[in-house]
């Protein structure tokens, strides 16, 4: 198309240079007459996109290379591990790997969002969404990860949502995206089984999903 574009105006320039149109008194008026300095700025533009589109047809990465972007990135729990911790299961286990740990204080996980979930069929048919309140159980799940790991509690135990403050959303998260999501404890009282923590998601770097507050409850 920009081609295209860039032909048409270089045919236009030849048509004013060799057909100069004269006047009502028979004097010839200059091409240049019809040539603003506007004429040679858009031709000098579509130069240059062009050059642009055949520049970014080259810079394809490939998978190799787009793959490798995440090689630095390590597992620390995989879906195995954190099916040993967790009580969830299928279709409501929301974290599928864990990335970063310190034991009793914070972690980093990753939830890769589906079309196969079940929820997105009614969530909505013509435009697939992730849930916010998924969003926020995902986060209360990555809690529950370092919580269940602390002493006073134990892998398999089930924590109770006991309160939400302050939740955010900033942007939809929709099939195809991969939500990072952190947590940090904020307070663990072992002998009444109670947690405050805070969390956030992004997609491609971008804040998707805030929670100031989240308090949990263990089942006794």
């Amino acid at each position: 198309m920009k081609i295209a574009i860039l032909s048409t105006l270089l045919s236009a320039t030849t048509a004013f240079i060799v057909s100069p149109i004269q006047s009502t008194n028979n004097a010839a008026i200059s091409p240049s007459f019809f040539a603003p300095s506007s004429f040679s700025t858009a031709l000098r533009q579509a130069e240059e996109t062009a050059s642009s589109e055949t520049t970014a047809s080259s810079e394809f990465q490939g998978s190799h290379a787009i793959s490798s972007l995440t090689s630095g990135v390590k597992t620390i729990f995989s879906s195995e591990d954190i099916a040993k911790i967790l009580p969830h299961r299928y279709p409501f286990l929301l974290v599928d790997k864990v990335v970063e740990y310190e034991a009793g204080k914070r972690a980093v996980g990753i939830k890769s969002v589906t079309l196969n979930e079940p929820h997105f069929t009614g969530h909505f048919p013509d435009r697939p969404i992730m849930p916010g309140v998924l969003q926020v159980e995902a986060l209360a799940q990555l809690a529950g990860i370092v919580c269940l790991q602390m002493e006073g509690a134990e892998p398999g135990a089930v924590f109770f949502f006991a309160g939400v403050d302050g939740v955010k959303w900033k942007r939809p998260v929709v099939p195809g995206d991969t939500l990072v999501m952190e947590v940090e404890i904020k307070m663990w009282r072992a002998k009444m089984g109670i947690a405050k923590a805070t969390g956030k998601a992004y997609v491609d770097g971008e804040l998707a999903v805030e929670v100031q507050g989240m308090t949990f409850a263990l089942a006794k």
